[in-house]
């Protein structure tokens, strides 16, 4: 636990600390035990008294997202997927520079409908999520305004491996490309992509999406991650700055898609 390491960095005792604190001797074992969960209050001043204020926003933005954090997906969409759709809409209003990383799909934010179709039909297929497809869908298009807008800006990097990705017919996964360079000549967007030959600065990793530098949302087969503490989203950037350096982007990345297209 990190509060009982910063303790111990500073040579203090419990005891020593919680009189410091002017606490009950027995609340630093409490919250060392994880007995007691800390208030941003007992975080700032269990920091102070050791000495270790440049900590205090990493571990606020911890305990935030204590809560938050872990979303399963199968709680997440009990009342269907249209609801987790329109959900996202708020933090995607309120958002003004997103960073995007995919390995594999189209983000949906520039997905067809066709495309969006064929995605979250087997998402709910393979969860055994309730039948609402339609209004999920529908929900996804309504998503997209943000980026039609033109008020916000979107940082995009895919592998090429998300071209080739076939989750239905060839017609539409070229309808879908077809899409992808339209996109790609928006002002708003800058979109890049990493060939699948392109000698590795950085591993592939699990998508993410980064919000206004300040949260990070990536996906498992079971739950979405919600992540705030900022030196985390601070690693999510960098990572993002290094896989951006691997993409070829303007008439490198329309290149790629036109060569996909082609051979579909």
């Amino acid at each position: 636990m990190r509060l009982r390491d910063i303790r111990r960095d500073a040579n203090l005792s419990g005891t020593a600390l919680a009189r410091a604190a002017n606490w009950d001797r027995t609340k630093v074992y409490k919250i060392e035990a994880t007995t007691t969960a800390p208030s941003e209050l007992d975080i700032r001043t269990w920091c102070a008294v050791c000495g270790a204020e440049d900590q205090i926003p990493d571990l606020i933005g911890m305990a935030r997202a204590v809560e938050t954090m872990y979303v399963e997906w199968r709680r997440a969409a009990r009342s269907g997927l249209k609801a987790v759709q329109r959900g996202a809409i708020p933090l995607y209003e309120k958002t003004t520079s997103f960073h995007i990383y995919e390995p594999g799909v189209v983000p949906g934010l520039f997905q067809t409908r066709d495309y969006a179709t064929a995605r979250m039909g087997r998402f709910n297929e393979f969860h055994g999520f309730p039948g609402d497809l339609a209004d999920a869908v529908e929900a996804r298009m309504e998503r997209q305004r943000v980026v039609r807008s033109g008020k916000r800006r979107f940082a995009v990097v895919l592998e090429e491996s998300a071209l080739w990705s076939r989750i239905g017919s060839r017609e539409m996964l070229r309808e879908q490309l077809d899409h992808l360079r339209l996109v790609a000549t928006w002002p708003q967007v800058s979109l890049g992509i990493i060939p699948r030959d392109r000698e590795r600065r950085i591993w592939s990793v699990p998508d993410f999406w980064i919000f206004d530098g300040r949260r990070v949302i990536t996906e498992t087969p079971t739950a979405e991650l919600n992540i705030t503490a900022p030196g985390e989203v601070e690693v999510y950037r960098r990572v993002f700055a290094e896989l951006s350096t691997m993409a070829l982007v303007g008439a490198g990345a329309e290149r790629l898609i036109s060569e996909t297209y082609a051979q579909l």
